[in-house]
């Protein structure tokens, strides 16, 4: 799943490729993709695109004109979503129901398509005047990286943090309390602090969330720093070069030596370091124990 790092990056490659640029062509091939119908995809026709940004997991294209000054195209790419680029884009439209949901053809002959992999469609794109009608932007929490983008401190996290229960896993990666984490860097930031996954949030001490909110800010500052720049094509694969703990089960951990371990729930898992993250020992997994303790 793309997360801050990477939507952070597709935005600032789009603003690279195609800021200033009029769109042509909207191309809509899955019914599913399309959450609003007033104004319709064809409305953004003839728009310049301005620019590019992000908020949480949410793409946000953002369009000029008149009436409305400001179009947003804004997109969430769930689990297999993403943004590919061409520098001559076919003109004929993708095939509906295909792996391309969405495309959008630029004056130059360029643009983009917004692709899904797997059955399972869930990707979704929004053409709104303001990206806070979208309610999945409406309902996110504060930004993971600050209002400044500088990371928040131990102070800010500590508010954010006040009253929650769950385990800390099920917190950073819910989009209402805290926006941008996803399953991937969620592993990578409690890796970094030392914390269990199953950690309750309401019983971390100071000092816990102290190394819980440098962990924050430098995974994901350092995510965003070797992603910007990258070509489209590339991040993923960049994201997956600076992963310690994430999808590397079974491999050495990288600080403490430790095998790492994976627990798996429904259809996805995430992983973690007994050693640096639970003093050794191995949280139960569903695959072998009915409990999660």
């Amino acid at each position: 799943m793309p997360e801050l790092p990477e939507i952070t990056a597709l935005a600032a490659f789009l603003v690279d490729r195609a800021a200033g640029e009029q769109i042509v062509a909207v191309h809509v091939a899955s019914l599913n993709v399309l959450t609003t119908f007033d104004p319709p995809a064809s409305a953004l026709v003839g728009r310049t695109i301005a620019g590019a940004t992000r908020h949480g997991k949410f793409l946000d294209i953002v369009t000029t004109g008149s009436e409305p000054a400001e179009l947003h195209l804004v997109v969430h790419l769930a689990r297999a979503g993403w943004l590919q680029w061409s520098d001559a884009l076919p003109t004929a439209p993708p095939k509906l129901h295909g792996r391309v949901a969405l495309r959008v053809r630029l004056a130059d002959g360029s643009g983009f398509d917004i692709t899904e992999a797997g059955t399972k469609k869930a990707v979704t794109a929004a053409v709104v005047a303001d990206p806070t009608d979208v309610p999945g932007v409406a309902r996110l929490g504060p930004d993971a990286l600050g209002p400044d983008g500088t990371g928040l401190d131990a102070e800010q996290l500590a508010a954010i943090l006040a009253g929650q229960t769950s385990r800390i896993k099920t917190v950073l990666t819910d989009q209402k309390v805290i926006a941008g984490i996803g399953n991937a860097y969620s592993d990578e930031i409690l890796h970094a602090a030392r914390l269990s996954p199953f950690a309750a949030t309401g019983t971390l001490d100071p000092a816990a969330v102290e190394r819980l909110a440098d962990a924050m800010r430098d995974v994901l500052t350092d995510a965003v720093r070797r992603s910007v720049g990258e070509k489209a094509a590339r991040l993923k694969g960049e994201k997956r070069s600076g992963l310690r703990v994430h999808a590397r089960t079974g491999l050495p951990c990288p600080v403490c030596g430790e095998l790492i371990a994976e627990v798996a729930y429904a259809d996805r898992s995430f992983q973690y370091c007994p050693g640096c993250q639970t003093g050794g020992r191995v949280l139960a997994d569903r695959r072998r124990s009915r409990f999660l303790r």
